[in-house]
């Protein structure tokens, strides 16, 4: 075999590995009832591909393909242990008769092993940190450095999180199931607030060279289609209408560079119209339930931006009024710290950086690198040079996305000495 060939199928499997592996997880999972067998056997099953597709050729269905092999190499596995454990044998007997007849999965089987999958994850017996690290892993595929920085937490402190989860669900015997119809609105919240922290790390990266990751933004959405399918709650529309409208800009977000480019600097007729047309839909659609949660408050604060021609047009007092509703129904600094810039647009620089360092003050946000970064530019638009120089190279000190810190780099340039 040349080495161009070996080349060419191990790009075929990574390829398949980045759209397919988290279905293919989900599916072990169901079939073999552990999340650590499920895991060993799908990175077992890719591990074959790349030997056995350089000889076969890609399958026809190279997920069923991984399933299966996935399976035999688990059931293998349990076989060539049953030495040290006497009840390996007929786990692995029990194993292979209740999924000898499994049928190949199709497109709709495979969203109810991943909505099983998430709702596991988020089973009210676990902790609300470990749902969401456990959800964001094993459905998402993210790594634990990648969800350390969207909980501002470090990353042992996740895996910690995610062992402990892993174990929670064994031990208790959590059901690998979608809740029933009454207990589904329960179970609803956490499932969201992880769908939105996926789409978060994808429409702003943690890090790396590229501001954006459609992969997890797509990924949010196409969860988030399936939730308002499943229950369509006024919070899991009102998230996918804010998720819409957030993606409908991402193509005006950098230039063909990859630099950042900001909101008032974007070229609109880049949005996508047709998320927004769908997105506004679906925030009127929530907010004539006139049960109003924080996601459609998010979404209509969206709305607002999107529907505006050009900057000159934004409608900042509707604006800063929808964050007054927001900090009343989800308080946090970072609402606080955006309707602080919103504030600034609407009534000055001034009264907006008032509000900054009364966040900064308390200690709030002292290590999120975007408080800095719009203190900084505040500070700017001031004139005070110094203390914008101080905020930008704070900013600059804590993001590890590259787009950002070239940006921070080219604002500190751009400063007069």
């Amino acid at each position: 075999m040349s080495e161009d060939t070996t080349k060419q199928v191990r790009e075929v499997v990574d390829d398949v590995y980045r759209s397919e592996s988290r279905q293919v997880l989900a599916t072990l999972i169901r079939l073999l009832g552990d999340f650590d067998a499920a895991e060993e056997a799908l990175h077992d099953a890719f591990a074959v591909a790349v030997e056995r597709w350089s000889h076969d050729g890609v399958p026809a269905n190279p997920r069923a393909w991984l399933v299966s092999t996935g399976r035999f190499k688990a059931i293998d596995g349990m076989r060539r242990r049953a030495r040290l454990d006497a009840s390996l044998p007929e786990l692995a007997k029990h194993l292979e008769s209740s999924t000898s007849d499994v049928e190949e999965p199709d497109d709709e089987s495979v969203e109810d092993d991943r909505l099983r999958l998430i709702f596991t994850c988020c089973h009210p017996a676990l902790p609300p940190d470990a749902q969401v690290a456990m959800t964001l892993r094993e459905v998402c595929g993210l790594t634990t450095d990648e969800i350390a920085r969207a909980f501002l937490t470090r990353p042992p402190t996740v895996a910690q999180r995610i062992v402990r989860a892993k174990a929670k669900i064994r031990d208790a015997g959590i059901p690998y199931v979608v809740p029933s119809e009454t207990d589904l609105p329960d179970r609803l919240d956490a499932v969201l607030r992880v769908v939105y922290l996926v789409f978060n790390e994808g429409y702003s990266a943690s890090s790396g060279g590229s501001l954006t990751r459609h992969d997890f933004s797509g990924e949010a959405i196409r969860l988030g289609r399936l939730l308002t399918e499943l229950l369509p709650e006024p919070e899991a529309v009102g998230l996918l209408a804010l998720m819409l409208l957030q993606d409908s800009r991402r193509a005006a977000r950098t230039s063909p560079t990859g630099d950042l480019i900001l909101l008032d600097d974007q070229d609109r007729s880049l949005w996508n119209r047709d998320q927004i047309a769908e997105g506004a839909s679906l925030v009127e659609r929530a907010l004539s339930s006139r049960r109003i949660g924080p996601y459609t408050l998010q979404a209509a604060i969206a709305a607002v931006h999107a529907q505006a021609p050009n900057p000159a047009a934004t409608d900042w007092a509707q604006i800063v009024a929808l964050y007054d509703v927001l900090m009343q129904a989800n308080p946090s600094p970072v609402v606080e710290l955006n309707r602080a810039a919103a504030v600034a647009m609407r009534d000055g620089p001034s009264a907006g950086l008032t509000l900054i360092d009364a966040i900064l003050a308390r200690g709030d946000l002292a290590n999120y690198h975007l408080a800095h970064s719009a203190r900084a530019d505040l500070c700017r638009r001031l004139g005070r040079t110094a203390e914008a120089r101080v905020s930008y190279e704070r900013a600059l000190g804590l993001t590890q996305q590259e787009p950002e810190r070239r940006f921070l780099k080219r604002r500190l340039s751009e400063l007069p000495d």
